[in-house]
């Protein structure tokens, strides 16, 4: 079963994960140049883009649908998200795919596969 919050974030898409935190007070502007500059990536381009605040209680997914730009905010009642794990260390964004998404925002810890 699709987690209950996953329901408006669309599916079938590019999901990029932004590995530096963020201020979670920044709107549609900020999130977009965020996007431009730390993920080298359009914000309209249909991909979803996740970010975390410092402490990693919460949590934003910015989307475009078509129509605007949207945002989908999430924060925890206790723990943090956690980063995946197994990425370049040079790397500002990381891509992660739809069931590692709903594990993220199940607080499930995300392992990346490893290239061999």
């Amino acid at each position: 079963a699709r987690a209950r919050g996953l329901a408006m974030i669309p599916r079938g898409v590019e999901i990029y994960v932004g590995l530096d935190p963020i201020d979670l007070r920044w709107g549609f502007e900020r999130l977009c140049g965020t996007v431009n500059e730390r993920m080298a990536r359009r914000p309209r381009s249909g991909a979803v883009f996740v970010f975390f605040g410092r402490r990693r209680h919460a949590i934003k997914v910015f989307f475009f649908d078509g129509t605007g730009l949207c945002v989908f905010y999430k924060r925890l009642d206790k723990g943090a998200f956690r980063l995946p794990t197994n990425y370049d260390p040079k790397s500002r964004s990381v891509a992660i795919n739809e069931r590692m998404l709903e594990e993220l925002l199940s607080g499930i810890d995300l392992d990346l596969p490893t290239t061999h």
